[in-house]
């Protein structure tokens, strides 16, 4: 009796860790990644690029991103995380290392957007995802949201630090400073014992003993299903409206009278809620209906949109608070329910494969999103198209979680 105490304390000590371990890669590599916005306005003075030109190095990124996103799942079903980490840190190593050194924008395309997205793939939520699949059972809506929140948690810690270095030496050293960030990273996973965490916890149905999960269905069968798609196209629709939104915060903010240092501060306060948001939203997929927390969360993207639109017409602290708690609560909200639907109907043999896939839809709306927010401001001067065509993906995202019947009907 005492030994199987004392293994279930050591099971749920090792549970923590691996939690602990993928909430901290997730934070600082998409952290790095989502906090662009603080360099946007730099980047364009130092270079007189236009705001188009700026964002559309974000855009290479997010498409980046989101192919290897599908490259990061195939390589975790195929040789384990180990790989994974390993090989996204030396490319986030690489990015970051040569970004203050660059002078043409396809320099940034190479670097920021093709090695900082696919490092950052390799090395965020796609992996933790599948480790923390294997590691809880019970409360794993919880699990997977606290793991998915990095990506939150990182924005509040990396933007406003982000802004404070490029007031005090720069943007370039600020990039430096960064990659200084991940390769102590590096070096930590080097000593983490892989072949343990691979397996996960020995009474989880995800779990396995070799490191390699089995039965369930691949991804190329998982395509040929509905759900797949809708998963695809819930993260590509409200990517558009969320990241179209995200990538202009700072900007915008600035444009209609905020200093720089007030507007990112303000971003680094959404991204705290946005931490909290996932959090929350996980606690309460793991008890009510998955598509009533998903509309609740809609709801909230959309009070949010408007109360920035209103914000250059009334300048109200209200309107500020509106925006920062709803967007903040709701902005990465989607991806908790998401990944904990697709943990329960999707286990097995294909699910990195399948997550990487779906995450695809993901990068490939933020793309799209953040190219079109940047080029409707060139062309208009203004903010007022770039949120109407956020509002209206939003509102289509919301839509598929109630048309697409094993994403509404999936049970608690």
């Amino acid at each position: 009796m005492i030994k199987k105490s004392i293994f279930y304390l050591f099971a749920s000590f090792s549970s923590v860790l691996v939690l602990f371990f993928c909430l901290a890669m997730t934070s600082l590599s998409r952290g790095s990644g989502e906090s662009f916005g603080v360099f946007l306005l730099p980047l364009s003075s130092h270079f007189s690029w236009d705001r188009a030109s700026v964002a559309s190095i974000y855009s290479v990124y997010m498409v980046s991103l989101g192919l290897g996103s599908l490259l990061s799942g195939m390589a975790f079903d195929k040789f384990g995380p180990r790989f994974n980490y390993m090989f996204g840190m030396g490319l986030l190593v690489i990015a970051y290392g040569f970004l203050g050194n660059l002078s043409s924008i396809w320099q940034f395309y190479i670097m920021l957007g093709v090695f900082g997205g696919i490092g950052a793939a390799m090395v965020g939520v796609i992996p933790a995802q599948s480790l923390v699949s294997r590691w809880f059972d019970k409360n794993l809506g919880t699990a997977l949201s606290i793991a998915y929140a990095g990506q939150g948690l990182g924005v509040l810690i990396m933007a406003p630090l982000s802004q404070i270095s490029i007031d005090h030496f720069g943007w370039q050293t600020s990039y430096k400073y960064i990659s200084y960030v991940f390769i102590l990273l590096f070096v930590i996973a080097s000593f983490v014992p892989w072949n343990l965490i691979s397996k996960g916890a020995h009474n989880n149905p995800r779990g396995t003993s070799n490191g390699k999960a089995v039965g369930g269905i691949s991804l190329i069968e998982a395509i040929k299903t509905k759900t797949f798609w809708g998963f695809f196209f819930i993260f590509g629709f409200t990517a558009i409206g969320i990241f179209g939104i995200s990538l202009q915060i700072v900007a915008y903010l600035v444009y209609i009278g905020f200093t720089e240092v007030q507007a990112a501060l303000s971003f680094g306060i959404a991204g705290i809620l946005n931490f909290a948001g996932m959090v929350l939203t996980g606690l309460a997929a793991d008890r009510w209906q998955r598509h009533i927390v998903a509309t609740i969360s809609y709801i909230l993207s959309f009070v949010a949109i408007i109360s920035l639109a209103l914000m250059q017409l009334y300048s109200s602290a209200i309107l500020l608070i509106l925006f920062i708690v709803g967007f903040g609560l709701s902005a990465g909200a989607r991806g908790p329910i998401i990944t904990t639907l697709m943990a329960e109907i999707f286990a097995g043999k294909g699910l990195a494969s399948i997550y990487g896939a779906t995450n695809l839809g993901q990068g490939l709306g933020a793309a799209t999103g953040a190219l079109l927010a940047g080029l409707l401001f060139d062309l208009t001067g203004d903010y007022n198209f770039g949120f109407l065509l956020c509002s209206i993906f939003t509102f289509l995202g919301a839509i598929l979680f109630w048309t697409v019947p094993q994403i509404r009907y999936a049970q608690v």
